[in-house]
């Protein structure tokens, strides 16, 4: 068995403790993006897992974008991500 050698930590320790590892990012080709998915990418750059333009190379996001997501988790939690709420969390 071989570990792959890869910058940073394998995994981090979130504030409730649990583990979040590379293992569990969505896959890179990630085109469909449900709420879950841009929280686990928000929490990976927030503790340290991925730095912010690894993130946004790897699932082809706009730095707009990444900011679009971690304001709508940081104002309103899981809830702001969903589109569903677009029109109820999110100002014009």
């Amino acid at each position: 068995m071989y570990i792959r050698k890869v910058d940073g930590p394998r995994a981090v320790t979130l504030p409730d403790g649990t583990v979040l590892s590379l293992a569990d990012l969505p896959p890179a080709e990630t085109r469909r993006w449900v709420a879950s998915r841009k929280a686990i990418v928000i929490q990976a750059v927030e503790h340290g897992l991925i730095t912010k333009p690894a993130a946004l190379e790897r699932y082809d996001l706009s730095e707009e974008e990444y900011d679009l997501w971690h304001r709508a988790i940081m104002e309103h939690g899981l809830d702001g991500l969903k589109i569903t709420a677009l029109q109820k969390y999110r100002q014009p």
